[in-house]
């Protein structure tokens, strides 16, 4: 029998890199894999400054280097590679991945963590791809501050849309938010909230059909093409940034048989641990109502702290 792991965590996000600190740090032996480079999504953000103890912004990479450069030191091992199955013969999950550098293998564990996140839905329309970073935003929190003062154009309609506007609107007193519909889809406190906000000016039966640039130095948002959904009707309409929030999807097709919300996150107890004994789950996949750095790196570290009380029940002979 090859080598058996306590821990491996698949995804290399803060969630993932938080839970191989802290399982390092107890002991456990401990391998995170990860498709492409370790920091997730964090590793979009230019200037992370809301992270509590970190004074001056630092950019999502260096964060996320520095994640791992402590993981390491505590023991924890990196590979590379895709996570093409997860199974569980007995007291062992099975692990096999696929990479374009090596032959495909297979590892054990004890415990698995998935901390695989989350995608933004996109809209899928010119200008989104490309002006990701320099005005489109799928974030308030992590980059409305950059945009005091300025037009912000939300597009979306549910809980998210008008939480994230309701924020912004802290931050300017024009953002103009854009749903296809004709009325919030978002419960009915909050629809009534936003549209009563008179910082918010809310167009209804109104879609995206393209986000428009300078396409100079520095390139940046100058604008959005709206499309009236009964109409067909366009108008070009000037703004400095557009945040899109119409919804999520979890990276959960791994644990397809642990048990999950109507909106497809995975549901865990207050140790993380999925309805699937052993499998934990951390990050922007699991149920939960707020989603950032902080709270994923927070998820990790009970994950680990969790899989290690985990493993003593099984190796006392109480677990299976």
């Amino acid at each position: 029998m090859g080598t058996i792991y306590d821990m491996i965590i698949i995804g290399g996000g803060p969630a993932g890199l938080s839970a191989a600190q802290y399982a390092g740090r107890s002991n456990l032996k401990t391998l995170v894999i990860e498709e492409k480079g370790e920091g997730g999504q964090a590793v979009l953000i230019d200037r992370l400054e809301n992270y509590p103890g970190i004074l001056e912004p630092v950019n999502g990479y260096e964060f996320a280097s520095n994640m791992k450069e402590q993981a390491v030191r505590f023991g924890a091992e990196f590979t590379y590679g895709k996570v093409t199955g997860l199974g569980k013969k007995g007291a062992y999950f099975n692990i096999p991945i696929e990479s374009p550098e090596a032959e495909p293998v297979a590892f054990e564990s004890r415990t698995v963590l998935l901390a695989t996140g989350a995608e933004h839905r996109k809209l899928g329309v010119p200008g989104e791809n490309e002006y990701y970073g320099k005005g489109v935003s799928y974030c308030a929190t992590c980059d409305g501050p950059f945009f005091r003062n300025k037009h912000i154009v939300v597009v979306g309609g549910g809980d998210a849309a008008c939480d994230e506007a309701g924020f912004l609107a802290h931050l300017t007193d024009r953002v103009t938010m854009v749903h296809r519909k004709g009325q919030f889809r978002a419960q009915k406190a909050l629809a009534e909230r936003t549209l009563h906000n008179p910082h918010i000016n809310v167009r209804f039966n109104t879609v995206v059909s393209e986000i428009k640039g300078s396409g100079g130095s520095p390139d940046k948002v100058t604008g959005v093409v709206l499309k009236n959904a009964e109409t067909g009707e366009e108008e070009t309409l000037a703004c400095d940034a557009v945040f899109i929030f119409v919804g999520m999807i979890p990276r959960t097709e791994l644990a397809s048989l642990a048990k999950q919300d109507e909106n497809g996150y995975l549901v865990t107890d207050e140790h993380m641990q999925t309805s699937i004994r052993g499998l934990f789950a951390a990050g922007d996949l699991r149920a939960k109502p707020f989603r950032q750095v902080v709270t994923a790196v927070a998820d990790g570290a009970i994950a680990a702290h969790s899989a290690s009380a985990c493993i003593d029940e099984q190796r006392c002979g109480l677990g299976s």
